[in-house]
């Protein structure tokens, strides 16, 4: 590697808005997040099951099918 042309590399510290806190490799030595693996709804499971009703809910309507209920 040239020494003039390639940025300083850092174990940097990331931040998120919940709180959680890792270390990665980046140019800048401290990051900060909105969302991260441990508040996204798609990585605790809590999303997964209200879209899924809400799409075979909204499919139902659109195409007429009665429900077994």
């Amino acid at each position: 590697m040239q020494e003039k042309i390639q940025p300083t590399y850092y174990q940097a510290k990331v931040t998120c808005n919940c709180g959680n806190e890792f270390t990665t490799g980046s140019t800048k030595q401290e990051i900060h997040v909105e969302i991260c693996s441990k508040c996204h709804p798609f990585y605790t499971g809590q999303q997964k099951a209200v879209a899924a009703r809400g799409r075979i809910e909204q499919f139902n309507r659109k195409y007429g099918v009665q429900g077994n209920n």
